[in-house]
């Protein structure tokens, strides 16, 4: 393949700038733009070692520089590699990657270092994926869990199941295509315990694909209530900072305001609404019309009610508009004389809570109910979870092919049926993992990877 150069760092200023110099030539093309202080040559190192000098175009230096150089296969491509470090900044960095262009290379496609890695069986489909997820992670749960599926776990249980099928089913082909051999006839309850493990395995994986949503991509959350029952206090608890205007006011908020906030082990996209009431006012209306549009595609409704006046008829609207969406009632300014009633709301809304927003006031158990609704409680990152929908078509696939299988096998058909149907499966287990992707699929998978990586 052609060497290939891009950059690997973030554009903009900082103290390090990375050209990462991929292929066979890269010695070679880097030793035209780098020159050494110690007159060594970089083909010259072995894999590991560093050397210190400037970079250099048309003979003029236009940086200093560290080159570090990596022999393959040990390499995150499998390639012979040359990183060159520079002074960080769009245009050094730039005018660097333009010089070692001029010297032969040729710029790397979105993902294409990456690419190579898988291609050179450095990585598996699953954890090159996990490469962007680890890079666009915006929590500690979503890094920890991008981490362990880099490391192989989803990996691992996809090779289990699959090797678990992959000696069934040859035992079923040799028992049926050598009959003149002393081979073992296969009895059916050890297809059948084969088949019921496997689908056991990928039916738990597929249950980690909502959670790992939830972790990874975040929930569509909105803050409903009347005016002034303290969404925007809320709102500005969980953010962190003051993202919402609070007065005493009614009506304050009249537009949406989004943010999103990290609550426990789950990323909300938040929005904090205008207040639910009959108005006049026309821009208010606007406002409560956004509201109710917003509830409609929300994933998660967080409904504030406020403790300290009686139950109001747009508090009862508020409860028949949410009653058979994911919410959490929150009875809010508990720290006042309370005069709503509270029975009213906890007999329709399973999951409710009560807090003073104002003063931070059992709001651990808010973060408690919210984990619980998004089904991140038990969120164990270590265990592996499918991170994306082609992920998750692989092994829904493969769980169809299988329960054709146990289902052969219920009605008593022949071998050759339930044979036919365990191989697709282990087919569909081989393209979550890459080891039969086609390559629509694997061009699909780096073409959403920033370039550098």
């Amino acid at each position: 393949m052609s060497t290939i150069a891009a950059i690997s760092t973030a554009q903009g200023e900082g103290g390090i700038g990375v050209i990462r110099i991929s292929g066979s030539r890269s010695a070679e093309i880097a030793d035209r733009v780098f020159h050494s202080i110690s007159g060594k040559k970089l083909r010259e190192l072995e894999g590991y070692r560093a050397l210190f000098g400037h970079i250099v175009n048309n003979g003029e230096i236009i940086d200093e520089a560290v080159a570090l150089r990596f022999k393959a296969p040990h390499s995150f491509t499998g390639e012979d590699v040359v990183e060159l470090s520079c002074h960080g900044g769009v245009y050094l960095t730039r005018e660097v990657l333009s010089a070692v262009l001029s010297a032969g290379a040729s710029l790397a496609e979105p993902g294409e270092f990456t690419k190579r890695a898988y291609l050179n069986g450095k990585l598996d489909l699953t954890e090159a994926e996990a490469v962007m997820d680890l890079i666009s992670a915006k929590s500690r749960s979503s890094a920890r869990a991008a981490m362990y599926v880099k490391e192989g776990t989803l990996f691992k249980k996809a090779q289990a199941v699959k090797d678990s099928l992959l000696t069934t089913a040859a035992h079923l082909s040799a028992w049926a295509d050598y009959p003149e051999e002393d081979i073992p006839e296969v009895s059916t309850g050890a297809v059948q315990s084969a088949v019921a493990d496997s689908l056991d395995t990928l039916e738990a994986l597929l249950a980690t694909y909502d959670m790992g949503q939830a972790v990874k991509e975040g929930i569509d959350t909105v803050l409903v209530g009347r005016p002034n029952a303290g969404k925007s206090t809320l709102m500005n608890l969980l953010s962190g900072r003051e993202r919402s205007i609070v007065t005493a006011i009614e009506g304050t908020t009249r537009d949406v305001i989004e943010d999103t906030v990290i609550v426990g082990n789950v990323i909300l996209r938040l929005s904090d609404t205008a207040g639910i009431r009959e108005t006049d006012n026309e821009i208010e209306k606007i406002g409560v019309d956004k509201t109710l549009q917003k509830l409609t595609g929300a994933g998660l409704v967080i409904a504030v009610f406020d403790c300290s006046v009686p139950l109001s008829d747009e508090d009862i609207f508020i409860l028949e508009k949410i009653k058979d969406l994911p919410c959490v009632a929150v009875i809010n300014k508990t720290d006042l004389e309370p005069q709503l009633d509270t029975d009213y709301i906890t007999e329709r809304i399973q999951n409710c809570v009560f807090v003073s927003a104002k003063n931070d006031e059992n709001t651990d158990e808010l973060r408690r109910l919210i984990e619980k609704l998004a089904g991140t409680n038990d969120f164990d990152p270590s265990a592996g979870i499918i991170a994306n929908e082609r992920q998750r078509t692989a092994v829904q696939s493969a769980v169809k092919t299988l329960k054709e299988a146990k289902t052969a096998l219920d009605l008593g058909f022949t071998m050759d049926a339930v044979t036919v149907s365990i191989s697709e499966a282990i087919d569909h287990l081989m393209e979550l993992t890459g080891e039969k992707a086609g390559e629509e699929i694997v061009d699909r998978v780096f073409h959403n990877f920033c370039v550098g990586k």
